[in-house]
C-alpha cells in the first residue's frame, strides 16, 4: 500500500478459521504456491510486527511467535512480508521454523517481498524512473538466498511493492526493471538453485498490471504478466472514497433506511469497485491472450483517520466500516477461490510516525495493545484467542464487545450531492 447482495451479512466461516489437515502434505516441502493460493483453508494476509512508531526497533522473536499463534488461530497459514533489507522478514521466517520445531502440527508459508526502487530513491538527488537503484541487486540476493535457506517456508517471492504504479513517485520503476528481477528469478529456478515450485510475481496497483489508464500498456508490461507465475493486484476503494468517490456517498432514498443499513449499502458498493477493479485487470490479460491467475496482494480499510478518509472528510473510515468490509472481501474471495492478502494483521505506528490518528497507522484487524477489532469479535467469542496475549495485553474486543459504543463512533457518509460538493471544495 502506498504511504499508500443486498444487506451485507457478516459471517465468519468455521471451515475458513479452522485449520483442514486433509490435504496436508507429510513433507511440508511439498507444499506448493499453486497448492496454497485460492486455499481456503490457508487464509493470507500482510503481516508487519512492529509496535513502536520507529522500525530502529525491530521486533524481538519472541513478539513474532506471540504474533504468529495469533494469526494461526485466526486460520492464517501464508504471510506477506515486504522487504529483507531489514532483519524482520528473516526473523520471522526464523520464528516460524522455531514454532515447527516446537510444534509439527504448526503450519505457516510466506510470501516474500523484495523492495525495488529507481536510482536515487529516498535521497536528496533527482529520482530517475527509468533507471533501478543499484541497491536492488543486494535485495534481490538475499531474497533468493533466505528461499533457499528456508525453502519449506517460502513458497513465493514478489519483486516489488507498488513499485510500478506513477503515484509511487518517490521510488516507482518502469515495468523493464520488475521484468529483469521476475527472468532472473525464473531463470535460477531453471537451473535448480531455487525450487522449481517457487511462484515469482510482482505485487502491484490494478492500474499498473493494465487495469486502469491504457497508459500502463506497453510491451514491457505485456512481457512480465507472461513472465510471472501469477498476478498480485492490489484494490483500494477505502482510499477512493477520497480521491475517486464514485461508489461512495449515500442516496436521498437510503436516509429512510436504518444507520446501520446505511452503512452495509456503502460498503457492498465499495466491494464491487474492488471487484471492478479485479475484472479489469482480468479482461486485460484476456485481451492479451494469456491465462495467469490472479490474486490479490493487498486490499484494506483503516479504522480511523484524521485526514482525508475520516470524519472531516469522506467519513470512511471506523471499525464498522473496516469489519463489514473485512468480512465482504473473505466471503467474495473465498467462493471465486482468489486468495486475499488482507492488510493488515496488526495496527503498525511507524507507518506515520508524526500524526497518530493517520490512517496508515490504523490498518490492522488487532491494535498494538491487542485489541481485536470489530472484524474479529465473532472469534474472540468462539474463544480462539483464549489465554493469548500481545506483549502484557490479552487478545480482547475493542470497545468492551459494546457495538453501541462502536455504533456512537460510526459517521453516515455525505448525500452524495453534499459529498460532491466536499470534492470540488
Amino acid at each position: 500500500m502506498k504511504y499508500i447482495f443486498g444487506v451485507i451479512t457478516i459471517i465468519i466461516s468455521i471451515t475458513a478459521c479452522t485449520s483442514n489437515t486433509k490435504n496436508k502434505p507429510t513433507n511440508p516441502k511439498e507444499m506448493t504456491a499453486k497448492m496454497l493460493l485460492g486455499n481456503p483453508n490457508y487464509l493470507a494476509i500482510s503481516y508487519g510486527g512492529y509496535r513502536t512508531s520507529t522500525r530502529d526497533e525491530q521486533p524481538t522473536i519472541a513478539d513474532l511467535k506471540e504474533d504468529m499463534r495469533i494469526l494461526e488461530a485466526m486460520g492464517v497459514k501464508l504471510l506477506r512480508t515486504y522487504n529483507v533489507t531489514l532483519p524482520h522478514a528473516s526473523n520471522v521466517l526464523k520464528a516460524i521454523r522455531e514454532l515447527k520445531s516446537e510444534d509439527s502440527n504448526f503450519e505457516m508459508y510466506v510470501m516474500l517481498g523484495a523492495w525495488i526502487d529507481c536510482k536515487n530513491a529516498w535521497t536528496d538527488q533527482a529520482v530517475n524512473h527509468q533507471q533501478e537503484s543499484e541497491l536492488n541487486a543486494g535485495e534481490i540476493s538475499r531474497a533468493v538466498a533466505l528461499a533457499q535457506q528456508y525453502s519449506d517456508i517460502v513458497k513465493i517471492i514478489a519483486v516489488g511493492n507498488e513499485a510500478m504504479v506513477k503515484w509511487a513517485t518517490a521510488y516507482y520503476v518502469e515495468p523493464e526493471i520488475i521484468l529483469k528481477w521476475v527472468n532472473h528469478l525464473q531463470d535460477l529456478k531453471t537451473k535448480g538453485t531455487l525450487n522449481s515450485d517457487l511462484w515469482i510475481t510482482s505485487s502491484d496497483n490494478f492500474a499498473s498490471w493494465g487495469g486502469g489508464e491504457t497508459s500502463y500498456h506497453n510491451k514491457d508490461l505485456e512481457a512480465l504478466i507472461r513472465a510471472v507465475d501469477f498476478i498480485s493486484m492490489h484494490t483500494y476503494p477505502m482510499h477512493d472514497t477520497h480521491y475517486n468517490p464514485v461508489f461512495w456517498g449515500i442516496s436521498e432514498g437510503e436516509l429512510e433506511l436504518d444507520k446501520t443499513k446505511i452503512i452495509e449499502a456503502a460498503i457492498e458498493r465499495a466491494v464491487q469497485y474492488a471487484k471492478t477493479q479485479y475484472q479489469s485487470v482480468k479482461a486485460y490479460i484476456e485481451k492479451l491472450g494469456i491465462e495467469k491467475p490472479i490474486h490479490i496482494g493487498e486490499t484494506g480499510w483503516a479504522s480511523t483517520s484524521n485526514g482525508f478518509y475520516g470524519n472531516s472528510g469522506s467519513k470512511a473510515t471506523d471499525e464498522y466500516k473496516s469489519g463489514l468490509y473485512y468480512h465482504a472481501m473473505r466471503a467474495w474471495t473465498k467462493e471465486e477461490g482468489i486468495s486475499c492478502f488482507y492488510f493488515q494483521a496488526f495496527d503498525e505506528p511507524w507507518k506515520d510516525a508524526g500524526n497518530p490518528e493517520g490512517s496508515e497507522n490504523h490498518f490492522g484487524l488487532i491494535t498494538v495493545k491487542g485489541k481485536a477489532k470489530y472484524a474479529l469479535w465473532e472469534l474472540v467469542d468462539k474463544g480462539v484467542f483464549a489465554g493469548m496475549t500481545r506483549g502484557d495485553y490479552p487478545v480482547e474486543k475493542s470497545y468492551n464487545g459494546s457495538l453501541d459504543s462502536l455504533l456512537q463512533d460510526v459517521k453516515i457518509p455525505a448525500i452524495k450531492t453534499q459529498f460532491e460538493t466536499y470534492q470540488s471544495q
